[in-house]
This record gives structure tokens, C-alpha cells and sequence, in this order.
């Protein structure tokens, strides 16, 4: 033997190169195939029937940054849906979240109108510089502006509004007159009570020890004491020292707004059509509170409508998707529509339906 190294071994006869080449030819086909394929199933499953415009909104001397998601296919002027949003920096699709909700509000004939929260996606202003009052305003000032369209029917404008949003909507209602119905998810009651209820709820489902448990409730009432007698930030940071963990800006926030309770606002609902919706595994608000309360004040006999759904989180999302991160992420890129409680659309169909149409009788429906 020579000693020479076996090129053929080393890089293939000129035959097997051929086929190696081949085979990561139709590999790279198959794979390219698969992406585009996956691709053309997202665009699908997200192309709502749904025309958005992009409008721009004066409300309490700023301009709110909105998206009016319009039913497709209209001959006359259509009902709205005005969003509430709930906590947080929220964009006026909610991150594209909003529009399977869209697209059923637009099967029974209602426009949708939302916008960017104020500071959020270039939008001008603070949303932590805001109270629930001047939320309630900026909604007012939407459905005035609503109103003004001849796509829009002046008399069919109702709300719908999620988890915060609950201390907004009694509020609009007690200023807009006229409202056609609201749809409440998810809302809570008070703000205090509100808080205590999340803090033990996520406690209990982190398994905390008790030591924990005890230790989170001195941290809680050492914030709720400086909260009552009105600190300031720099008072916070002093008096919380390493336990500080709320920002500036969320601590403004939070003084405005700390005493928040529905309850009182919650009469200007009276005589308006509500859906209160809530779900069995809220850990944000005590769903059994804001039920007995709804049904307390909003007494009307055919005005209140109760879903109740047991296998979904507080954002009406199917509690076992919550429990699986890759499934969620697969369920919003490729089925947005499944991703809430089964159900969830088709009950606000039923709620949004003509008034020529026979309603159902007062109470809670069946739970899903």
C-alpha cells in the first residue's frame, strides 16, 4: 500500500456526491416546501373579515391613535363596539388579540373601535399618568367622535371592557347616554380587596410556604398604610428600602387610583343590557365577589346576562393552553380563534343579536 489517503473515502465518488447533492436538494425542497406552507396557514388563519382604518381621535386635549375594524361587507350604517382596555401598556389590537373578537362583532353587524393607550406604539401621553376618570372621558370623547360618522349607527353603541376596565365602564355609562349594552370580562370590584385576592391567588398557586404567605402580607399592608396617608415616591423608596419594587411612574399610578370601587358607579348600569362574563380560573379577581355584586345592583329583570366559563383564565383563555407556553404560541399563530374558552364568540353573537330576535330569560347560563 502506497500510504495515500482514500480520497474516495475522504470525499465521495463522483457518483455519491451526485446523489448526497440530490438528496439535500429535495431535503431542502421538502423543507422550504414545509415553511411556506406553515406561512400561507398563518396568513389564512389570520385573515379576519374585517376592513381596519387607522384614525386619529381628539380626546381631553390629546389624540388617541385608534383602529375602526369595520364588517366587510355593509350596506348601511353598522353598530360599534367601543374596547375598554384593561391593565397595562396595550396597543390598540392587543397585540393582534382583539381581532378574532372583531370579526364576531362584525358577524352580527358592529364595527369595533380601540386605540393605542397613551405612551404606547408612539401614541402621545401617559397611561400611568392616568385616573379612571379621565379614562372614562377619553371613552366619552370616542363615541362622540363615533357618532359624527354616517358609517356608524348613533344608536347602537355599546361597550366591551376587560379586568380594569370594570371601574371605566360604569363610569362612561354615567356620562354617555344612550348606551346600547356593555359587555364586562373579567371585572373587578374594588382595587383594594382586588389586589389582596391576586396576591393570595398566585400564592397559592406558587405553593408559597407559609412563612412566604406571612412575609408577602407585612410587605402588602406596609404599601397599603403608605398609600392611605399619601406618600410620595421618595417616602416609598425610604420606607420600603430593598423591599421597593414598583417604579415611579407606577406608583403615581396606583396612589390615583388605589381606591377604586365599582360598586356606587355600577347603578348608572341599571337599565342598560350587560354580559358580565367570567372565568373559573381567574387569579386576578375574585369572580364569585364581582358576580354577587352585578347581580345585587344591576336588579332590572332582563337586563343582566351571566356566561361563566370554568376551564378559562382570567383573559378568557383556555385554561390548558396557559399550562403549555409552545402549545399557546401554536395556537396564536395558527388557530387565534381557539385560543379563547369555546363558546366565547358564539355567546356574543347571541348577545348582539337583532332585537326583533327572542332573548333568553334572565341569570347565569349554562357553564362552559
Amino acid at each position: 500500500m502506497s500510504g495515500a489517503p482514500d480520497t474516495a473515502a475522504v470525499t465521495g465518488t463522483p457518483r455519491s456526491r451526485r446523489r448526497l447533492r440530490r438528496s439535500v436538494g429535495v431535503a431542502a425542497a421538502l423543507l422550504t416546501c414545509v415553511i411556506v406552507g406553515a406561512g400561507v396557514v398563518v396568513l389564512v388563519a389570520n385573515d379576519f373579515a374585517i376592513e381596519e382604518q387607522h384614525v386619529q381621535i381628539r380626546a381631553d386635549g390629546s389624540v388617541l391613535h385608534a383602529v375602526l375594524a369595520l364588517p366587510e361587507h355593509r350596506k348601511r350604517p353598522v353598530g360599534l363596539v367601543v374596547f375598554v382596555h384593561g391593565d397595562g401598556p396595550i396597543d390598540a389590537t392587543y397585540d393582534t388579540l382583539y381581532r378574532p373578537q372583531w370579526e364576531a362583532f362584525a358577524r352580527a353587524g358592529y364595527a369595533s373601535l380601540s386605540w393605542d393607550k397613551p405612551g404606547v406604539d408612539g401614541a402621545p401621553g401617559n397611561w400611568l399618568a392616568q385616573s379612571m376618570d379621565d379614562r372614562a372621558r377619553e371613552v366619552a370623547a370616542a363615541i362622540a367622535w363615533a357618532r359624527r360618522r354616517a358609517d356608524i349607527d348613533p344608536r347602537r353603541i355599546g361597550l366591551w371592557g376587560a379586568s380594569q376596565a370594570g371601574w371605566v365602564l360604569p363610569k362612561v355609562a354615567g356620562q354617555v347616554r344612550g348606551l346600547r349594552f356593555v359587555i364586562a370580562v373579567s371585572p373587578a370590584i374594588n382595587w383594594q380587596r382586588q389586589g389582596r385576592f391576586n396576591t393570595h391567588a398566585e400564592q397559592r398557586h406558587r405553593g408559597d410556604t407559609p412563612k412566604q404567605v406571612a412575609a408577602e402580607a407585612r410587605h402588602s399592608e406596609r404599601q397599603q398604610r403608605l398609600l392611605r396617608r399619601g406618600a410620595s415616591y421618595t417616602d416609598y423608596r425610604r420606607a420600603m428600602g430593598a423591599g421597593a419594587d414598583i417604579s415611579a411612574a407606577r406608583w403615581t399610578f396606583i396612589r390615583k387610583n388605589f381606591r377604586a370601587d365599582a360598586t356606587s358607579d355600577l347603578r348608572a348600569l341599571r337599565h342598560t343590557p350587560v354580559l358580565l362574563i367570567t372565568a373559573g380560573h381567574d387569579r386576578n379577581v375574585d369572580a364569585a365577589e364581582t358576580t354577587r355584586t352585578y347581580r345585587r345592583i344591576l336588579d332590572v329583570p332582563g337586563k343582566l346576562q351571566i356566561r361563566h366559563y370554568r376551564e378559562a383564565t382570567h383573559s378568557l383563555e383556555r385554561t390548558s393552553l396557559e399550562q403549555d407556553q409552545l402549545r399557546e404560541a401554536l395556537t396564536a399563530a395558527f388557530a387565534p380563534r381557539s385560543l379563547t374558552a369555546p363558546g366565547y364568540h358564539d355567546d356574543l353573537l347571541r348577545f348582539l343579536r337583532p332585537p326583533s330576535a327572542p332573548r333568553c330569560r334572565r341569570g347565569v347560563a349554562a357553564a362552559r
